[in-house]
C-alpha cells in the first residue's frame, strides 16, 4: 500500500490581512500550519493578526508585504517562500471593481487581470519547484460569477472565468505531484458601504439563495482547509454560496 502523502504545513496565503484571508490564515493556522501572510496595503490589520497568533504560536506567522501586481515582487515573494519551505500556496488576494460596459478603460482591464489572473498564475509558476518537491496543493479563491457573470462587472467577471480554467488547467498539468482547486464564494461579504443599489441587490441576492442567509467567512475558510488536505481531489471548483448558483 501507498505511504499516504504528507500535508504541506507551510502555507503561503495572499492579500490576507482581513475579511475572507484573514479568516482562511485563522484556520489554518488552528490546524498546525506556518502561514506566509501577505498583504499590500493593510499593515495595521496584516501586525495586528500575526501579533496574535504568534502570541498563541510563536514564531507561527511571518509577514510577507508584496504588491502582486508588480512581477518584481511576485519574483521576490516566490523566493522568500520557497526559502521556507512552503507546501501549500492559497491565491485570495483578488480585485473587485464595477466595470460598465462603454466606459471600461485599458487601465482597469489591466489592473484587474493583474490581481484576478496575472499574479496567480506567476506566482504558481515561480513556486513550482518547491510545491513539486513537497507534492503541495494550491487553492483559488475564485467567484460563483465566473460561471455566470456579474452585470456591471464585466472585466471582473471574465478575470475570474480566466482563474477558474487556470485552476483546471494547471491540475491537468501539475498531477501527480501539485493539486490544484478552487472555492467559489457567494454571498459572503458585502460592500463595507454599500450604495443604494447595492442594498437594494443585496435583497435580490439572498431572495434567491435556498439556504436564506449570507455565508460566513468561516465557512469559505473551512473549504480552503479542506482542499489543502483533501489528498485525493484535484481539479475541482466548489461553490461556497448557499445554493445560489442553482439560481445564476
Amino acid at each position: 500500500m501507498n505511504e499516504p502523502i504528507p500535508v504541506p504545513k507551510v502555507a503561503l496565503v495572499t492579500g490576507a490581512a482581513r475579511r475572507v484571508g484573514a479568516a482562511i490564515v485563522e484556520r489554518l493556522h488552528g490546524a498546525g500550519y506556518q502561514i506566509l501572510l501577505n498583504y499590500r496595503h493593510s499593515a495595521e490589520e496584516a501586525q495586528a493578526l500575526a501579533a496574535r497568533l504568534n502570541a498563541l504560536r510563536a514564531g507561527s506567522v511571518e509577514l510577507l508585504p508584496a504588491d502582486l501586481c508588480q512581477m518584481e515582487a511576485v519574483q521576490q515573494l516566490a523566493e522568500l517562500a520557497s526559502q521556507r519551505g512552503v507546501g501549500l500556496l492559497v491565491n485570495n488576494a483578488s480585485s473587485f471593481d464595477p466595470t460598465p460596459l462603454g466606459a471600461v478603460s485599458e487601465a482597469q482591464w489591466q489592473a484587474l487581470f493583474d490581481s484576478n489572473l496575472k499574479a496567480p498564475f506567476f506566482l504558481l509558476q515561480a513556486l513550482l519547484p518547491t510545491l513539486r518537491a513537497r507534492r503541495g496543493a494550491v487553492v483559488n479563491l475564485i467567484d460563483i460569477y465566473a460561471e455566470r457573470p456579474l452585470q456591471g462587472y464585466s472585466v471582473y467577471s471574465i478575470s475570474k472565468a480566466g482563474l477558474a480554467m487556470l485552476t483546471r488547467s494547471m491540475a491537468r498539468e501539475l498531477a501527480p505531484d501539485v493539486r490544484v482547486n478552487g472555492v467559489a464564494p457567494g454571498a459572503i461579504l458585502w460592500p463595507e458601504q454599500p450604495s443604494p443599489e447595492q442594498a437594494a441587490a443585496q435583497q435580490r441576492i439572498l431572495a434567491q439563495t435556498p439556504l436564506g442567509r449570507t455565508g460566513r467567512l468561516e465557512e469559505i475558510a473551512e473549504a480552503v482547509h479542506f482542499l489543502a488536505e483533501a489528498t485525493y481531489v484535484t481539479g475541482q471548483i466548489i461553490a461556497v454560496d448557499g445554493g445560489r448558483s442553482l439560481y445564476l
